[in-house]
């Protein structure tokens, strides 16, 4: 660990860095009573505003969709098209914002106090790895709990969507419900789930080293922290392009 953090800051390092964590999840002890503790910390912070942020996006879609399908007498189709914007993009795009803005902000936060006030450096001094006890229990809690994060934003955009469309807009509840899948392939139920977990991936991995590697006392945990939302949210929508590309078909 001591020759981790004395190399100079850089892809060299990271790539060091995700390499060891790499390393540590197929050998030795996982902490699992950590990585749900960590998980609860995501969920707790992140819960709330994946819900009032989707649940609006799913009433705007539905508002929009239904001024669309009006002309064409197509409003039953109107939950196919919730269903499928909110699984594919909306829920994962918005819930992964969330995560990485509430819980990977505090992830830096901790690990970049850690790093100022001497915690990690005692910990390798008493012969424990840091990289594992307070580093990787992070990144795998960001992996199972993003997506986690997307199943509940995505049943909060349906809901949305039923509440301007029925309540709102008076049109009938058992259409919304018996057209919901019409449209919806499971390809778009597991590929949302697949892509939270890559974005929670990247969201650990860079929260992770951002507060492992802060330098300069109180300012330079308030950089990382702010490193990491960043370079989260740019990481992950390019990830995002990419993957729908390779899951739902290549632009023209």
């Amino acid at each position: 660990m001591t020759r981790l953090a004395s190399m100079s800051p850089g892809l060299p390092r990271a790539t060091r860095f995700c390499g060891e964590l790499g390393q540590r999840v197929v050998t030795g002890t996982m902490y699992p009573a950590l990585i749900a503790d960590h998980m609860w910390t995501l969920a707790s912070r992140s819960a709330l505003p994946v819900l009032a942020t989707t649940l609006p996006t799913g009433m705007v879609v539905a508002l929009q969709g239904l001024n669309v399908f009006d002309l064409f007498g197509a409003q039953r189709l109107l939950s196919s098209l919730i269903s499928v914007a909110v699984f594919r993009e909306l829920s994962p795009v918005l819930s992964s914002m969330l995560v990485a803005a509430q819980g990977g902000a505090s992830f830096a936060a901790e690990l970049g106090s850690m790093r100022i006030q001497e915690e990690i450096d005692a910990t390798e001094v008493m012969a424990i790895d840091s990289l594992r006890l307070h580093v990787l229990p992070r990144v795998i809690a960001a992996v199972i709990t993003t997506p986690l994060m997307h199943l509940l934003g995505t049943g909060a955009g349906i809901a949305g969507g039923w509440v301007v469309a029925v309540l709102m807009r008076g049109e009938p509840s058992g259409v919304y419900w018996a057209n919901l899948w019409a449209l919806t392939q499971p390809l778009d139920l597991w590929g949302g789930v697949l892509k939270t977990a890559v974005f929670g991936l990247i969201i650990g991995l860079t929260a992770t080293y951002r507060g492992y590697f802060a330098t300069g006392g109180a300012p330079g945990v308030g950089v990382a922290v702010n490193e990491t939302v960043v370079q989260s949210v740019l990481g992950f929508v390019a990830a995002n392009y990419v993957l729908t590309s390779l899951m739902y078909g290549s632009a023209p």
